[in-house]
């Protein structure tokens, strides 16, 4: 379950990246509409692998 889930943060982590360089309309503190769904995802699966027991 551990690494399926860190996986996942990790492929969310890398589409917000991804995303964030070729936007224009994505800054640190603003975000497109797929920039804010990219965002919340990476943002929910990290929080999840931080937060997990071991």
């Amino acid at each position: 379950m551990t690494t399926d889930l860190y996986t996942h943060y990790m492929h969310a982590s890398r589409a917000w990246t991804d995303h964030r360089s070729r936007c224009t309309a994505c800054q640190l503190d603003q975000r497109c509409a797929s920039g804010i769904r990219l965002y919340q995802q990476f943002a929910e699966l990290q929080d999840a692998y931080l937060n997990r027991k071991p």
